[in-house]
Protein backbone atom coordinates (compact mmCIF):
# COMPACT_ATOMS: atom_id res chain seq x y z
CA UNK A 1 0.00 0.00 0.00
CA UNK A 2 1.43 3.35 -1.02
CA UNK A 3 0.10 6.52 0.60
CA UNK A 4 0.56 10.12 -0.40
CA UNK A 5 1.38 11.65 3.03
CA UNK A 6 2.28 10.78 6.63
CA UNK A 7 -1.24 11.35 7.93
CA UNK A 8 -2.67 8.71 5.59
CA UNK A 9 0.20 6.39 6.51
CA UNK A 10 -0.81 6.56 10.16
CA UNK A 11 -4.48 6.02 9.24
CA UNK A 12 -3.65 2.89 7.21
CA UNK A 13 -1.48 1.56 10.06
CA UNK A 14 -4.30 2.05 12.58
CA UNK A 15 -6.85 0.37 10.25
CA UNK A 16 -4.56 -2.65 9.81
CA UNK A 17 -3.84 -2.79 13.56
CA UNK A 18 -7.58 -2.66 14.32
CA UNK A 19 -8.18 -5.45 11.77
CA UNK A 20 -5.46 -7.61 13.37
CA UNK A 21 -6.90 -7.37 16.90
CA UNK A 22 -8.12 -10.74 18.14
CA UNK A 23 -7.10 -12.63 15.00
CA UNK A 24 -4.86 -15.67 14.82
CA UNK A 25 -1.37 -15.10 13.47
CA UNK A 26 -2.14 -16.76 10.13
CA UNK A 27 -5.19 -14.48 9.61
CA UNK A 28 -3.37 -11.21 10.43
CA UNK A 29 -2.12 -8.78 7.83
CA UNK A 30 1.64 -8.42 8.19
CA UNK A 31 3.33 -5.28 6.93
CA UNK A 32 6.63 -3.47 7.01
CA UNK A 33 6.61 0.29 7.29
CA UNK A 34 9.80 1.22 5.46
CA UNK A 35 9.19 4.96 5.83
CA UNK A 36 8.59 4.53 9.56
CA UNK A 37 11.79 2.48 9.91
CA UNK A 38 13.77 5.05 7.94
CA UNK A 39 12.29 7.93 9.93
CA UNK A 40 13.03 6.29 13.29
CA UNK A 41 16.60 5.47 12.19
CA UNK A 42 17.19 9.06 11.12
CA UNK A 43 15.66 10.30 14.38
CA UNK A 44 18.03 8.05 16.40
CA UNK A 45 21.04 9.28 14.44
CA UNK A 46 20.05 12.93 14.91
CA UNK A 47 19.44 12.40 18.64
CA UNK A 48 22.84 10.72 19.02
CA UNK A 49 24.58 13.56 17.20
CA UNK A 50 22.67 16.07 19.35
CA UNK A 51 23.82 14.36 22.57
CA UNK A 52 27.43 14.39 21.39
CA UNK A 53 27.20 18.08 20.51
CA UNK A 54 25.58 18.87 23.86
CA UNK A 55 28.48 17.09 25.60
CA UNK A 56 31.00 19.15 23.62
CA UNK A 57 29.14 22.36 24.46
CA UNK A 58 29.05 21.42 28.14
CA UNK A 59 32.79 20.77 28.22
CA UNK A 60 33.53 24.00 26.37
CA UNK A 61 31.33 25.99 28.78
CA UNK A 62 33.18 24.53 31.77
CA UNK A 63 36.57 25.25 30.21
CA UNK A 64 35.58 28.80 29.23
CA UNK A 65 34.25 29.49 32.73
CA UNK A 66 37.53 28.30 34.25
CA UNK A 67 39.47 30.50 31.81
CA UNK A 68 37.33 33.53 32.65
CA UNK A 69 38.02 32.88 36.34
CA UNK A 70 41.76 32.68 35.64
CA UNK A 71 41.70 35.89 33.59
CA UNK A 72 39.83 37.67 36.38
CA UNK A 73 42.32 36.33 38.94
CA UNK A 74 45.22 37.62 36.82
CA UNK A 75 43.44 40.97 36.70
CA UNK A 76 43.27 40.91 40.52
CA UNK A 77 47.00 40.15 40.74
CA UNK A 78 47.90 42.91 38.27
CA UNK A 79 45.75 45.48 40.06
CA UNK A 80 46.87 44.86 43.62
CA UNK A 81 48.05 48.46 44.08
CA UNK A 82 44.70 49.76 42.81
CA UNK A 83 42.92 47.55 45.33
CA UNK A 84 45.18 48.90 48.09
CA UNK A 85 44.52 52.51 47.02
CA UNK A 86 40.76 51.97 46.85
CA UNK A 87 40.73 50.30 50.26
CA UNK A 88 42.91 53.05 51.79
CA UNK A 89 40.54 55.80 50.62
CA UNK A 90 37.56 54.06 52.15
CA UNK A 91 36.29 51.45 49.74
CA UNK A 92 34.78 48.46 51.52
CA UNK A 93 35.46 44.82 50.72
CA UNK A 94 32.04 44.70 49.06
CA UNK A 95 33.00 47.66 46.84
CA UNK A 96 36.14 45.84 45.68
CA UNK A 97 34.09 42.70 45.01
CA UNK A 98 31.63 44.77 42.97
CA UNK A 99 34.45 46.25 40.87
CA UNK A 100 35.59 42.82 39.69
CA UNK A 101 32.08 41.39 39.37
CA UNK A 102 31.07 44.37 37.23
CA UNK A 103 34.14 43.71 35.10
CA UNK A 104 33.11 40.09 34.58
CA UNK A 105 29.52 41.20 33.94
CA UNK A 106 30.71 43.48 31.14
CA UNK A 107 32.89 40.69 29.72
CA UNK A 108 29.91 38.33 29.68
CA UNK A 109 27.57 40.91 28.17
CA UNK A 110 30.03 41.88 25.44
CA UNK A 111 30.93 38.28 24.61
CA UNK A 112 27.25 37.29 24.51
CA UNK A 113 26.38 40.23 22.25
CA UNK A 114 29.37 39.50 20.03
CA UNK A 115 28.37 35.83 19.75
CA UNK A 116 24.77 36.69 18.87
CA UNK A 117 25.80 39.35 16.32
CA UNK A 118 28.30 36.98 14.68
CA UNK A 119 25.66 34.24 14.55
CA UNK A 120 23.15 36.57 12.91
CA UNK A 121 25.73 37.75 10.38
CA UNK A 122 26.96 34.21 9.62
CA UNK A 123 23.40 32.97 9.11
CA UNK A 124 23.18 35.05 5.91
CA UNK A 125 25.93 33.25 3.95
CA UNK A 126 25.10 29.88 5.56
CA UNK A 127 21.49 30.15 4.36
CA UNK A 128 22.65 31.04 0.85
CA UNK A 129 25.05 28.09 0.73
CA UNK A 130 22.37 25.68 1.96
CA UNK A 131 19.89 27.03 -0.62
CA UNK A 132 22.45 26.62 -3.41
CA UNK A 133 23.41 23.08 -2.35
CA UNK A 134 19.85 21.83 -1.91
CA UNK A 135 17.99 23.91 -4.51
CA UNK A 136 15.29 24.53 -1.89
CA UNK A 137 14.51 28.25 -1.81
CA UNK A 138 12.60 28.39 1.48
CA UNK A 139 15.37 26.96 3.71
CA UNK A 140 16.98 29.53 5.95
CA UNK A 141 19.07 29.57 9.08
CA UNK A 142 17.90 32.03 11.73
CA UNK A 143 18.48 32.79 15.39
CA UNK A 144 15.20 33.52 17.16
CA UNK A 145 15.18 36.66 19.29
CA UNK A 146 14.16 34.71 22.41
CA UNK A 147 17.09 32.32 21.96
CA UNK A 148 19.48 35.24 21.43
CA UNK A 149 18.38 36.85 24.69
CA UNK A 150 18.69 33.55 26.55
CA UNK A 151 22.21 33.04 25.16
CA UNK A 152 23.27 36.52 26.29
CA UNK A 153 21.85 35.87 29.78
CA UNK A 154 23.69 32.52 29.97
CA UNK A 155 26.92 34.24 28.93
CA UNK A 156 26.52 36.89 31.64
CA UNK A 157 25.65 34.31 34.31
CA UNK A 158 28.62 32.10 33.44
CA UNK A 159 31.07 35.00 33.63
CA UNK A 160 29.58 36.19 36.92
CA UNK A 161 29.88 32.71 38.40
CA UNK A 162 33.47 32.47 37.14
CA UNK A 163 34.27 35.85 38.70
CA UNK A 164 32.98 35.10 42.21
CA UNK A 165 36.17 33.49 43.57
CA UNK A 166 38.66 36.01 42.11
CA UNK A 167 36.53 38.95 43.25
CA UNK A 168 36.35 37.48 46.76
CA UNK A 169 40.15 37.09 46.76
CA UNK A 170 40.47 40.75 45.73
CA UNK A 171 38.08 41.86 48.47
CA UNK A 172 40.06 40.01 51.15
CA UNK A 173 43.37 41.69 50.30
CA UNK A 174 44.82 43.74 53.14
CA UNK A 175 45.17 47.39 52.03
CA UNK A 176 48.58 47.84 53.68
CA UNK A 177 50.03 44.71 52.04
CA UNK A 178 48.42 45.65 48.72
CA UNK A 179 50.07 49.08 48.76
CA UNK A 180 53.46 47.58 49.64
CA UNK A 181 53.39 45.07 46.78
CA UNK A 182 55.34 45.76 43.63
Amino acid sequence: IYVEDFENRENIKSIIDDFNKGKKDKDKIHYTDFVGLLTSSIRKIINTISYVLIAFVGVSLIVSSIMIGIITYISVLERTKEIGILRSIGASKEDIRKVFLSETFMEGLLSGLLGVILTILLNIPISKVIRNLTDISYISSTLPAKAAIILIIISVLLTLIAGIIPSSIAAKKDPVEALQSE
